[in-house]
């Protein structure tokens, strides 16, 4: 089922979420939900919290559309456990929908985590989906990508969202 994505500022995406003490049947229907609703928007990730739910659970799939391997996961109750070098990427984000900004992240990234089965695992991302899990990650903590921009590059960002919300609200 697809779920309404919660739009910025909604107060859920700006407060840290949730650990998953247990995995059950509506756990594992909010994750197919989850897939659902960012295959819908045309997204790579998403966390639990865009779609009003402040648990700490995140989906990704940033595989390429041809023949390549499979990178769709569930992480829940991810952790960094290491990080290394720097990579700046132009991120979108479905809660702020229209807005593009370039954010500096790692370029690798350790994982920790549950999947969707209760399993623990532990995982090295890089480049792109690096990127996407660190953005999804964001948002379990309470941060948008707006939050990672200073000074002048953090209040254009906000221009060019308000601007963007008056726009969809005149269609």
């Amino acid at each position: 089922m697809v779920r309404e994505i919660v739009r910025y500022p909604a107060e859920v995406l700006k407060r840290p979420t949730q650990r998953v003490d247990v995995i059950d049947k509506e756990i594992k229907k909010l994750i197919e939900d989850m897939f659902d609703t960012m295959y819908d928007a045309d997204g790579v990730g998403l966390a639990a919290n865009q779609v009003g739910v402040p648990l700490s659970i995140l989906v990704l799939d940033t595989s390429p559309k041809e023949d390549a391997p499979d990178l769709k996961m569930v992480l829940i109750n991810p952790e960094v456990v290491e990080s290394r070098g720097k990579q700046k990427c132009k991120e979108g984000c479905l809660s702020f929908p229209g807005l593009s900004v370039e954010v500096e992240r790692a370029k690798e990234v350790k994982v920790k985590a549950l999947n969707e089965h209760g399993e623990p695992l532990e995982i090295l991302l890089s480049d792109f989906p690096a990127v996407v899990f660190q953005h999804e990650f964001d948002h379990l903590k309470g941060i948008t990508f707006l939050d990672r921009l200073k000074g002048w590059r953090r209040r254009l960002a906000l221009e060019k969202y308000q601007k963007l919300l008056k726009e969809a609200q005149r269609v």
